[in-house]
């Protein structure tokens, strides 16, 4: 993986190469960045750029061996930790490891996957995605082995916030007592979610979304459209280069939320002194009920910001707004006025506390039922 393929990002590449360049290389490092931005590629040229002692931005200068390992993901100083799911190949007690060839594919392909993209691949249902104790076996037993190159060892813990308590305390451990020449990179979206012993023995780097004219010029030159259209996608993606991509390719995950969040809309205005249409809320929290509880959470998340988009309608800071709704007679001008300052804390709230309560198991039926009847009520609030 070159520097140079990677989106925007310059500080940090630059801090990276000159800390390594210099030998300042730390034992522990997180790297925060929300999805889209570039933050499992990164760590992939850094520990190019480390093992094969590279000197250059394009990644080359050192071991040409070592660099072609590299680029097809099977160095053995190269491991990675991400989370997995039980399946019909993998029964019990899934590890990392279990999924190599997968996981090879996946970044293969996207480099900025998201972790729904890589659920998807494992054919997630209603389980959710964990790195466990056993994980962290493995890294004892792969940190053992002599490195190949005489050089350094890497393990990158790709979503380490899913990472549970079990396999936290042994990771800690580890980052407490590091071996000699061992590198962790940890990578999350959500820093508050890893415990505060983890990343307080981690040098931390905050990864920005990328701005609209990296993503712009990256569709132009790496997907072939048309600039016009390039920009579009760009302001629709929200720094987010891997949802570029999904809109592009018009297999975002997102567009069924679109009518699924205007049918319950319209049901929860109906449903007002109207018995029918409380029934049409049941019946349409059976059917998100139905889904995989992670794409329940993506869905809840995706009712987030349309209520969002809304609010900044209403408020006139319509350049704020990218968001352009496709279902029929649905228009968020019209939508709006009824989102106000008067009630957006309160639905921000209930729908925080549904994906709450959806991760923690409980029942998808009774949860968003209840989101839905509540719904009723502050939509109509004045």
């Amino acid at each position: 993986m070159q520097f140079s393929e990677i989106l925007g990002q310059e500080h940090i590449k630059n801090h990276l190469i000159r800390s390594a360049s210099l030998g300042r290389i730390p034992h522990a490092q997180l790297f925060i960045g929300p999805e889209g931005s570039g933050t499992l590629a990164m760590a992939l040229a850094y520990a190019q750029y480390i093992v094969c002692q590279n000197t250059d931005h394009e990644n080359s200068g050192g071991n040409e061996s070592c660099n072609l390992k590299f680029n097809h993901l099977q160095h053995p100083d190269l491991h990675f930790i991400y989370p997995t799911v039980t399946t019909e190949d993998v029964k019990t007690k899934p590890k990392s490891i279990d999924f190599i060839n997968d996981w090879r594919e996946f970044i293969s392909n996207n480099i900025y996957g998201s972790l729904f993209d890589w659920y998807k691949m494992l054919g997630v249902q209603n389980k959710q995605g964990e790195i466990r104790v056993d994980d962290a076996q493995e890294i004892l037993k792969s940190l053992a082995l002599k490195s190949l190159e005489g050089s350094y060892k890497i393990m990158i813990i790709w979503m380490a916030d899913k990472m549970n308590i079990a396999a936290s305390n042994k990771l800690l451990k580890l980052l407490e007592e590091p071996t000699d020449k061992t590198v962790f990179i940890l990578i999350s979206e959500n820093e508050e979610d890893i415990i505060q012993t983890i990343r307080s023995r981690c040098q931390v780097l905050h990864f920005n979304g990328l701005p609209e004219n990296t993503i712009t010029e990256a569709l132009v030159s790496r997907e072939k459209i048309d600039e016009k259209l390039a920009f579009k996608i760009a302001h629709q993606a929200q720094g987010n280069y891997n949802k570029a991509l999904h809109i592009l390719k018009e297999d975002n995950e997102e567009l069924p939320f679109e009518k699924w969040f205007v049918d319950w809309i319209r049901a929860a205005f109906r449903a007002k002194g109207n018995a029918a249409a409380v029934l049409e809320l049941i019946t349409w929290s059976e059917q998100i009920a139905s889904l995989g509880r992670e794409a329940q959470k993506k869905f809840l998340n995706y009712c987030i910001d349309m209520f969002r988009q809304a609010m900044l309608l209403n408020y006139q800071a319509e350049q704020l707004v990218y968001m352009e709704p496709t279902v029929d007679k649905f228009k968020l001008e019209n939508f709006a006025p009824f989102v106000t300052g008067n009630n957006i804390t309160e639905i921000f709230q209930e729908l925080s506390d549904a994906s709450y309560h959806i991760e923690r198991n409980g029942n998808a039926k009774i949860i968003l039922t209840d989101l839905s009847i509540k719904l009723t009520r502050l939509i109509h609030k004045k």
